[in-house]
């Protein structure tokens, strides 16, 4: 059984950043990708961002490219979501999860989610 945790959330004004992690243990055979998902409040829950463990490719919602950039070091844990210049809009629980692949965008093993507000 895989279990997430993620962490980095906060409060943050407009302009800033914030950099989540999302540590993951357990291990599975049958899924090559870590993505981050958020969701604020009153709206469903959207795909941020995708790594594939297997090639390294990564994708990004289009609200967020160029702004936030996903990556993994050496030992392909934790995996990291740098995020700058922070909207209001990007305020939401963000949560990672372990996917089949990039493509697929549907999450099978969800982290607990952490807090992003972005507020003057």
């Amino acid at each position: 059984q895989l279990q997430l945790v993620e962490s980095g959330g906060g409060l943050v004004q407009p302009g800033g950043s914030l950099r989540l992690s999302c540590v993951v243990s357990g291990f599975t055979l049958d899924h090559d990708a870590i993505g981050w998902f958020r969701q604020a409040p009153g709206k469903e829950r959207e795909g941020v961002s995708c790594i594939s463990s297997s090639d390294g490719s990564t994708h990004y919602s289009d609200s967020v490219k160029g702004r936030f950039t996903i990556s993994r070091d050496n030992a392909k844990n934790p995996v990291y979501l740098q995020m700058l210049n922070l909207k209001p809009e990007d305020t939401a629980v963000y949560y990672c999860a372990v996917l089949k692949n990039c493509d697929s965008g549907v999450g099978d093993y969800w982290g607990q989610g952490t807090q992003v507000t972005v507020s003057s």
